[in-house]
């Protein structure tokens, strides 16, 4: 396919555009800056006009998508103020929608996030694992667009039943470099707490996109996508007992499972996570960012 991929230089968009294109899939990158190179278009998102005409067809370039995958945001509540995040934000997805469908592309795959789960987790979730099934949980400007960005998909495949717009909630999103502080996260089992002691691993996470773009179908549908175990070494069944003491476990948990709950993936997009913070102790010398989205731009 031909496939845009706003956001592409961001740090869950490097590792999405590096593997549709070793898929085999035409990619070009439309963000508001990179260095010059034929994968690149620089494109401002919050400008419709922009958009629209990014993906109508650029002359020397391309002449039309077949897809769009949007990532490109301000990553992560705090960064900007509020209301420049919301402003960003909203404008920025809107514009990709609505420029997707005026072009006729009918597969949309794009970046919600897990903090619609009720992230920073100050109030108890209603269950562990979380998942799908229950009322989104915005507890920040950040979450709030992205829960507004998921109700704007349910509308916009409402009016276009041919369209497939896909929301995957990606985890923290973390490279091979971060794991090297993970061990340091025993010593506090408060220090995750905030996202339920979860990640997703980049290259994983450009997986998930893979399986969406293969699997969606018309209509919308949101997704957890997180790492199939914790960030931590302490099993997870004593972290649910010990944070969360008053908390309905659903299920039994495995020693080490994610408490955000990738079941609905696995079952409707085929995901099925390949890698572990386990298989890498000790590498990288970067610290582990420990904001709340850092998925996508």
């Amino acid at each position: 396919m031909k496939i845009a991929v706003t956001g592409g230089n961001g740090k869950l968009g490097r590792h999405v555009v590096r593997r549709l294109t070793d898929d085999g899939h035409q990619v070009l990158t439309l963000d508001r800056a990179g260095t010059r190179s034929p994968g690149l278009l620089v494109v401002d998102l919050r400008n419709y006009g922009q958009v629209l005409d990014a993906l109508l067809g650029v002359d020397d370039r391309h002449d039309g998508f077949d897809a769009v995958v949007h990532l490109g945001a301000i990553p992560a509540p705090g960064i900007l103020p509020d209301a420049a995040t919301f402003e960003n934000n909203m404008l920025s997805t809107y514009n990709v929608f609505q420029a997707a469908r005026r072009a006729g592309i009918k597969k949309v795959v794009y970046a919600s996030s897990e903090t619609v789960l009720g992230l920073p987790f100050d109030v108890d979730p209603p269950y562990i694992p979380v998942d799908e099934e229950y009322p989104a949980r915005p507890e920040s400007t950040y979450s709030l667009v992205k829960k507004l960005e998921e109700q704007m998909a349910v509308e916009m495949t409402r009016w276009d039943p041919d369209l497939s717009i896909v929301g995957l909630r990606f985890s923290n999103v973390m490279d091979i470099e971060d794991y090297e502080r993970f061990p340091s996260f025993d010593s506090d089992a408060m220090l995750r707490k905030w996202n339920l002691w979860g990640y997703i691993d980049g290259r994983d996470g450009a997986l998930a996109v893979v399986k969406a773009l293969e699997n969606g179908k018309p209509g919308f549908e949101a997704f957890i996508v997180a790492n199939a175990d914790t960030v931590m070494s302490r099993s997870s069944a004593s972290l649910a007992a010990e944070v969360f003491p008053v908390v309905k476990v659903t299920k039994d948990l495995g020693e080490h499972e994610t408490m955000l709950s990738i079941d609905k993936a696995r079952r409707l997009l085929g995901f099925e996570p390949e890698h572990s913070w386990r298989d890498h102790q000790g590498a990288g010398a970067a610290g582990a960012d420990g904001g709340a989205g850092d998925q996508e731009d």
